[in-house]
Order: C-alpha cells, then sequence, then structure tokens
C-alpha cells in the first residue's frame, strides 16, 4: 500500500487542509482516506452511534480532491497527524522551498480502533431522488446547534450528551422524507452550503448523500426507511 500521496498544487493541499480542520473541530478523532484511479476520496465521521443501544445516526463528509494515478489506498489516519504534516508543506510553500506543480503528502501510521470506518458507502449506483435548498439545511442546523447547548450544560457525562445529541440530530429534516438534521448538521459544520445553491439528493441501498459542489454528507438510513 502506498504511504504517500500527491496533491496536484498547493490550492489542492490549502483546500484540503480547510476540511479535515472544519471536521477536527466537530470529532476530533480520525479521518478514512481512499485512493484509486487518481482520486482521492477524504471521508470524515461528524456523527455515528458509540454503543447498540445508541440510535445516533451514522453521518459522513466526503470531499474528493485529484492525486497522481498509479497508486491504491484504502487508510484509517489521526485527523490532528495528517493536519500536522499538511501545516508543514504550507510553511514549506509560504517559504518557497516547494517547487510548483504536484505536492506530496505522506500518510501518518493508521489506526485500526475506529467502528464507523467499517461502514463502506458505495462509490457508484446513486440515483437522484430530489433537492433542497441550502436554507433549510442552514436553519435545521442552527437550531438543533442552539437546542443542543441549551440541552448540556457544562459538566454534564458523556452518556447523557451523547443521547441528546441523539435526539436532537436523529430527528428528521421538516419535509425531508427519512434525511436526519444531523445531515443539516454536518453540511453546515463542514462549510458545503452556499446561498442560492440548490443540494442535489441521492439514494443507493440504505444510503443517503446530500451533495453541492462542496462536498457531499452520506447517511445511512435505518432499516425501517428503506424504501421497497
Amino acid at each position: 500500500m502506498s504511504q504517500s500521496f500527491s496533491l496536484v498544487d498547493s490550492l489542492a493541499v490549502s483546500d484540503l487542509q480547510t476540511y479535515l480542520s472544519r471536521a477536527a473541530r466537530v470529532e476530533e478523532g480520525s479521518v478514512r482516506l481512499i485512493g484509486g484511479s487518481g482520486v482521492l476520496a477524504v471521508y470524515s465521521a461528524i456523527l455515528y452511534p458509540r454503543g447498540l443501544l445508541d440510535q445516533t445516526p451514522t453521518v459522513l463528509g466526503l470531499r474528493t480532491f485529484a492525486i497522481q494515478p498509479g497508486v491504491a489506498f484504502d487508510a484509517v489516519v489521526p485527523i490532528r497527524s495528517l493536519l500536522d504534516r499538511i501545516a508543514r508543506i504550507g510553511e514549506s510553500v509560504s517559504a518557497g522551498t516547494v517547487p510548483d506543480g504536484p505536492i506530496e503528502v505522506r500518510m501518518p501510521l493508521e489506526v485500526s480502533t475506529v467502528t464507523w470506518a467499517g461502514i463502506s458507502p458505495p462509490r457508484g449506483g446513486w440515483r437522484p431522488v430530489g433537492e433542497t435548498q441550502h436554507s433549510l439545511l442552514a436553519e435545521t442546523a442552527k437550531t438543533g446547534i442552539a437546542e443542543v447547548a441549551e440541552a448540556v450544560p457544562t459538566g454534564l457525562g458523556e452518556q447523557l450528551v451523547q443521547r441528546v445529541r441523539a435526539e436532537v440530530w436523529g430527528r428528521p429534516i421538516d419535509g425531508l422524507e427519512y434525511i436526519p438534521a444531523g445531515a443539516a448538521f454536518a453540511a453546515e459544520s463542514l462549510g458545503f452550503l452556499a446561498a442560492d445553491e440548490p443540494v442535489t439528493i441521492l439514494e443507493t441501498g440504505p444510503w443517503t448523500r446530500l451533495t453541492t459542489k462542496r462536498g457531499h454528507i452520506l447517511v445511512r438510513r435505518q432499516a425501517w426507511t428503506l424504501r421497497a
């Protein structure tokens, strides 16, 4: 397996750094990197269940980047370690010590205890089922964030915090069948929403995808919500 990948230029490095930084503010754990056929897919976990009785929906963020062909890998790495490496690359770019063109990024050591990374959204087979507006998702996220903040005072135990988050972010978005509010939270937190830009909704199997020009939100639906 390849231990590195090359992004096309410094702008792509900066773009990846921004995405990872936003993801780390929500869940400072790990990211899954899948490379192949000249494309890097970067999955970040925004919400996921922490136990058998946890009803938190599985909501992942996804950004893709062009990389050099001829490499293939599937690795889960600490998001903070990857950010540190990218920051050092940025410093080198600013200092003028990195030549124009593709920029190599060395991957940190892998981790193997990330439960959500074992859930793999499909690459193909997606079919469009509708669209929604950024304003609905942004308002849903804003309302949910305020509700969680009000319901979770300082010092509350982790188990109770998770229960509140599961309740708030597991509710369906008004007018969007089977899409939890957590999808709106993810899209807003990762910076995927933009004014006057519609959000396309696609489905395949148990997965729903919300897509904008800035990235994708993937939601694994509960079994009882699957369409016949």
